[in-house]
């Protein structure tokens, strides 16, 4: 393996040590695409293509990681999800 990999390596392993938490969502039967799309534009601060992404692979696979970060951050983001009548939970 060359420098050039073990940095990459590195940072990649960086990162996932520091994003100990992820906010997961769940398919569910009841919310629109454009309902969840837009949920999670407000919630999550993603972009529309990020949130069409995530609501894509949502219905398709069943649940996708839609954020990632500290618990505490994480904590009132996925409050506001469930009480928007999403399916989630932080792992």
């Amino acid at each position: 393996m060359g420098t050039k990999e073990k940095e990459l390596e590195d940072v990649l392993l960086d990162e996932e040590t520091t994003n100990e938490h992820e906010i997961v969502l769940f398919n569910d039967d009841v919310n629109t695409f454009d309902y969840v799309i837009e949920t999670l534009i407000n919630v999550c601060e993603h972009t529309p293509e990020q949130a069409e992404q995530c609501s894509l692979i949502v219905h398709y696979k069943g649940k996708c990681t839609v954020k990632t970060g500290e618990y505490a951050a994480l904590k009132p983001k996925c409050s506001k999800l469930l009480q928007a009548g999403l399916s989630a939970e932080i792992v």
